[in-house]
This record gives structure tokens, sequence and C-alpha cells, in this order.
């Protein structure tokens, strides 16, 4: 793109919230902006006919999870979007009327410190829709490569019964291929699991040599500007006690220390933030109220095996925050593809194959040409704040599985699966010394009311676990296995002087985030394969 000051892309994708309930209360900031008016509540009904109206409300973690698959949601939307609790009481019938009306709460304005002081200095989007009337895993599809290949279920989540074999048949291009076309340095950092690798694509070895534990990103965003990655994906942590992706029942308070944790990061880098857009957008209401209609939308191909992909999902939460972005509204129509659609004008890539993305409007309408140097200087979380009011209902996020938490575990699965030898033997010390960890642990002297069983993740050393140990383990292993994978494909890539100096340099460029050497230059690359020929003695 012509006279794009921006150097740096940065995505945080978090999950299941509406804009309404998030950011509707920014009415009292932005009196154009499109969100709730106290004054004239929408309103809806439960089964009973009992009458549900939008209300403020500071509660933070909610015991249920509204559904938001897509026959649900179709039901959300009967009436002029009059169907949100109606749909909530039929699938909950025990849920007390406190728990309805959650599904019609929104914010008050500053509550949320990371969301809420982000867009009162940067830009809200307003017309931001999930890319589909559906769950996380088939939006997340739609936002990395632009299509969903017709899938717009859950695998095994107890009420579409999609078959699990199907949703690891992902084999589209994805954005990231897109970007190792070009040569774009890119990076993705996750927490657990990331979400993205059910991508056939991403789970191959040269690809999941850029992938990196969030703690990577804080030292990449506090060094040379000229050294961050062009783009960044960030994926939270869905698991476990710990999860700070926004999903119910998870206190909504962990996303906004997440979101203020990135944002800090890029500020306190001055070189850096003066290139950089954050975009941050959730990928899905997760079955909460919002008013506005979802328009009607072109398919991204002819793959309509569950559903025919005409209508944008419901509005979800975004905003673009930059110097390089106004403090203000932006009301044209995205979705998740928008962003796409950027990156693709942005860096001349080859388009993607998808309809959405050619027809889907840019994020980069509301880039300016202007610096500002003003801003918001950081985003500070007080102790209440970081202190769930609820910490029994963070305790049954582990024992009570999501239809998410239940996805990612049969993804865990799937990863073992795909590798030919299956668990490999240097990892049998490893689990030996995670038994005698545990073995350690189980010796101490718990008091005799805590039921729960600890260890210790090799992902998480510092850090006592219950449940979701196994598959931190498993994910940490798989990774660690698919970089020594990878050099034999950089080695290929390195040599191969029919590729571009740019392309060998990319590749060269993975070698040094998974060696720590540094020979990113051409006349180092002879080096680089020099030290690939170690690999396999």
């Amino acid at each position: 793109m012509a006279n794009d000051p921006i150097k740096h892309v940065v995505v945080l994708a978090l999950e299941n919230h509406s804009f309404d309930q998030m950011l509707g209360s920014l009415t009292a900031y932005y009196p154009e902006l499109e969100g709730v008016s106290p004054a004239a509540p929408n309103e809806n009904v439960d089964q009973d006919g009992t009458i549900y109206r939008q209300a403020s409300t500071e509660e933070r973690q909610m015991t249920f999870d509204p559904h938001h698959e897509v026959q649900w949601v179709k039901e959300q939307l009967e009436n002029r979007n009059g169907g949100f609790v109606k749909n909530f009481s039929k699938m909950y019938p025990a849920s007390k009327p406190e728990d309805r009306q959650f599904v019609m709460g929104y914010y008050p304005p500053d509550f949320l410190p990371g969301l809420h002081q982000l867009a009162q200095h940067f830009t809200v989007c307003d017309h931001w829709f999930a890319s589909l009337p559906g769950p996380t895993w088939p939006n997340r599809f739609m936002a990395l490569t632009g299509t969903a290949k017709g899938r717009v279920n859950m695998p095994d989540d107890g009420t579409s019964k999609a078959d699990l074999a199907g949703y690891f048949q992902q084999d589209q291009d994805t954005i990231f291929d897109r970007l190792n076309d070009k040569a774009i340095y890119w990076k993705s950092y996750f927490h657990d699991i990331p979400q993205s690798w059910t991508l056939d694509n991403q789970r191959k070895p040269h690809n999941v040599a850029r992938y990196f534990y969030m703690s990577e990103f804080f030292i990449d965003a506090n060094g040379r500007e000229a050294d961050f990655p062009q783009f960044c994906f960030i994926e939270p942590d869905f698991m476990g006690i710990v999860g700070n992706d926004d999903h119910p029942p998870h206190d909504v308070m962990k996303a906004q220390k997440l979101i203020a944790d990135v944002y800090n990061a890029l500020r306190a880098n001055d070189d850096l933030w003066r290139s950089t857009l954050l975009v941050i957008f959730y990928d899905e209401h997760g079955g909460f109220y919002d008013h506005v209609i979802p328009p009607n939308a072109v398919a991204p191909d002819d793959n309509h095996a569950e559903y025919t992909f005409d209508q944008l999902g419901i509005r979800v939460p975004a905003l673009l925050v930059s110097p390089w972005v106004g403090r203000r509204v932006e009301s044209t129509q995205f979705d998740h593809t928008s962003v796409l659609k950027y990156i693709t004008e942005k860096w001349q890539l080859c388009p993607l194959l998808s309809k959405r993305v050619e027809q889907a409007n840019s994020i980069g309408v509301a880039i300016g040409q202007q610096l500002r140097d003003d801003g918001l200087p950081r985003i500070e979380l007080s102790r209440e704040q970081l202190t769930p009011p609820k910490l029994e209902l963070e305790e049954q996020a582990i024992a009570n599985n999501s239809a998410h938490d239940s996805a990612l575990k049969k993804l865990r699965d799937h990863l073992w699966l795909e590798l030919d030898e299956g668990a490999p033997r240097l990892y049998a010390g490893l689990a030996h010394l995670g038994d005698l960890a545990k073995s350690f642990f189980d010796s101490l002297a718990l008091p005799k009311s805590s039921n729960a069983t600890f260890s210790v993740s090799i992902a998480e050393p510092d850090k006592l676990g219950t449940d979701d140990v196994s598959v931190k383990d498993d994910v940490a292993r798989w990774l660690m296995r698919k970089k020594k994978d990878a050099v034999s494909i950089l080695a290929g890539h390195i040599r191969n002087e029919a590729l571009s100096d740019d392309l060998r340099r990319h590749a060269a460029r993975t070698l040094e985030l998974i060696s720590g050497r540094r020979f990113h230059h051409v006349e180092k690359l002879e080096e680089a394969a020099k030290l690939l020929d170690i690999h396999g003695q």
C-alpha cells in the first residue's frame, strides 16, 4: 500500500463476547457510536415470557456458557435479535433470572481497563462482525485463511456431532503461507495450545518453527524495532485456571490483563510503537446479546457442507490501536477477513482463494498519515481487578471442560497421531522426570480439604498445575520435535540457489529464531548451511 506508515502488524484474537456487551456503553464518549442507549434499552424474553432489558452490569464471571453454534445463533437472531435470552433459557432451564439477565448485560464505561482505555484513545470499529454466525474454530479459520472449507461446527461439541477427522482437513493456504512467499518476517505467540494448528499448513515444521511461547513476545518487544516481526499473531491461554481468552467462566479481567500487557510492551518501546498497528478483535459473540442485525455476505467459496456462509456473524468488539489512527469511531463494515485484505494489499501478497477476502473492506481505511505524539502511556490494573471475585468458578473451568476445551484436547491427540513414530523416544527421560516431580508433589502434606492432584508441566516448570498439565506437556514436546524436524527443511531452502535471496534469507531467519545464532545476511547463508549439516549426525 502506498504511503502506509505501518511496519509491524500485531493481531490479538480473543473470544466469546459481543460488541454491545463490551463496548456498547462507550456512547458516553462517542455519541455517534452505534452502541447501547440506557434511556431506551433493547429487550428479549425468555421461554416463560419474562422480559429482560439491556442493563449495566459489573458481573465479571458467568456460571453458564451461552451457546453460539450456528443452529442456536439462528434462534438468537429471530424477531430482530430477539431470541438471545429465549435460547439461553431453553439451553439452561435451571438458570436463574440473574443468569439470564447477564446475557443482556453490558459493562459501564471505564469498567474494562484494557478495552475501555484503548477505545477512548484510539479507533473503535463499531461495525466489525464475526465472519459467520457460529463458534470459535470456523471463525478463526476465516480470520487466517478467508474460508472454513464448509465447516461451521465444533468437533465433538455435544450438539452438532461434527466429525472430528474433518476438522483436521483444513488444507487451504493461510495468510502465513502468503507471507512466506514474499519472505515477510512473521511469528506466532501462544500460551498453552495454538488453535491455529488446526490448519494443516501451520503444522508443517517450517511454520511450527515460528511459534513461540508468549514470554518471547515481551523479549521481542523490548528489542530493536528492526528485529521485531513484521506480522505477529497472538493466541490467548485457552485452558485451565489461568485462561485469559475471555471464555466463560473465566474472569473477564484476565483478558484485560493480557490486552494491557501487550499494549504496554509495544508502548514502552518508542521506535516500535511509532511503526506498529495493534489489532484487537473477538472471534465471535459467545451467545451474548447485540442489537445490530448481521448483514448478508458473500460465500468465500463453494464449500457449503454445513452452512451457506451468506450472512456475517454477530457484531464483536474490535479496536485499532496505533499512533497512526485517530481517537474516533470507524463505522466501515468489517469482518475478520478485513485484516487479511489489509495485509494482502499492504505487502502485495498473492491473494488468498476467497471471494470473502476479495470483497472485504480493508482496515487500512482507518490508518492516517499524521503521527500522533499523544495517547495512553500505560494501562494499569488494580489488585482488586487482578483477583477473580469467584475463585470457585475458575476452579470449575478445569473440571468442566467447555466445547472449546474438549476440542483443543482432541487437537492435542491429533498432533501426536500425525507424527510417524508417535511420542518420540527422546522424551522418555523427560516423562520420567515428570513422574518423579509428580511423586514429589503428591508427597507434600496438602490440607485434607484439598482434592486437587498437582503436577508440573515442562512448559511451565515454575508452576504447579492440575488437570491441564498433560495437554501443555504434550504440546511442548510436539513443538520441540517439530522444530528439530524443521532444520532439514530449512537446510534445503537455504541451499536452493534457484530460490531468491529473499526467500533464502527468510529460511535463514527462521533458523536464527530456533538456534539463537545470527546469519541472516546473504554472505552468511553458507555458514548457516554448514551448521545444518550437524542435523542428522
